[in-house]
């Protein structure tokens, strides 16, 4: 009985850790599309800036790390624990070397790659709406490999997180996939194996860690995919000016990924993932301010969404699992 209050004790104080730092996730992912949308014109080829970016936030990271010490924390505690079945030790490293090869390779490479070209051949309204169904897999893949069951609340608001997307987005009529609109998906879900295999290791390896392999060996594989595409001249080429985008925008993607791993080592990765989706709240309201499209036309959709992610803090798990 006295351990059934404490844990419930425990679990409502480290309820908004979590809540909270997903929603500096959403934050900072909002800012980070509509600045990304002015830095991206100024560089001509999409994988060079995002290269440029990712650099940035690889070092912004690495450097962090090496200041605080002790990398940031080890393990996950709280309501996004998960439960882990004891495994031989050899087994075990092996696994942890595999997932940081995923995260680093995959996560903050090739998919990186896949979006960005994708991207070019795209129109951005598609994309957007391509990208945030990141929730949907997530719930897929959550259930059978982390243990995740969405309950009746996470479902009703991952409806209307989708639904609001597909109406900021123009309807079905704009998401026929063609080859830009192929690979943005792909990215996609390579971004959500991706989510949930993170979500494995925070359970053993320190959130840094983590953050920097992803961005670290991910910008490797960019710039090898450079060299490669026989582009890598137009990184070293690269204008001041230029680089002060990828400055800007490559500070923001390190405190998104720090911010993203941080709240997934806290709280669930379905839960995590469907408060991410009101980023486009934030991108929104900053477009309308700087004279884009207006809210008005846009009203129905980002109301949907807002409910949708409301939904979610409503839902949010306040006990930690025993």
């Amino acid at each position: 009985m006295i351990r059934g209050r404490l844990i419930s004790k425990a679990g409502s104080g480290r309820r908004l850790p979590g809540l909270w730092l997903a929603a500096v996730t959403a934050l900072i992912s909002g800012v980070s599309v509509f600045v990304n949308s002015y830095g991206v014109r100024a560089v001509p080829n999409p994988v060079v800036y995002t290269t440029a970016k990712n650099l940035v936030a690889a070092l912004v990271l690495l450097g962090g790390a090496l200041l605080l010490g002790s990398g940031w924390r080890q393990g996950a505690v709280g309501a996004g624990a998960t439960e882990r079945t004891p495994t031989h030790p050899g087994r075990a490293r092996a696994a942890r070397w595999l997932g940081l090869a995923y995260v680093g390779v995959i996560g903050g490479g090739v998919a990186f790659v896949l979006f960005f070209v994708g991207l070019a051949h795209s129109s951005a309204q598609p994309a957007a709406f391509l990208h945030d169904t990141l929730v949907v897999w997530v719930v897929l893949l959550a259930w059978p490999t982390l243990r995740e069951r969405a309950s009746s609340w996470n479902l009703l608001a991952i409806l209307l997180l989708v639904a609001g997307q597909l109406l900021l987005s123009g309807g079905i009529g704009p998401l026929v996939l063609g080859p830009g609109a192929g690979l943005v998906l792909a990215a996609t879900m390579l971004w959500a194996v991706e989510t949930v295999v993170a979500k494995r290791l925070l359970a053993d390896v320190s959130t840094a860690a983590v953050a920097v392999t992803r961005m670290g060996v991910g910008v490797v594989v960019l710039v090898a995919y450079l060299a490669a595409s026989g582009s890598l001249a137009g990184l070293l080429a690269l204008r001041p000016d230029q680089w002060s985008w990828a400055l800007i925008t490559g500070i923001l993607l390190s405190g998104y990924v720090a911010s993203w791993m941080t709240a997934l080592s806290r709280a669930r990765a379905v839960d995590v993932t469907s408060v991410l989706v009101g980023s486009v709240l934030v991108t929104s309201v900053l477009a309308a301010a700087t004279g884009g499209v207006g809210l008005l036309p846009q009203a129905v959709g980002l109301v949907t969404v807002a409910a949708g992610v409301a939904l979610v803090v409503r839902g949010w798990p306040r006990t930690v699992p025993t």
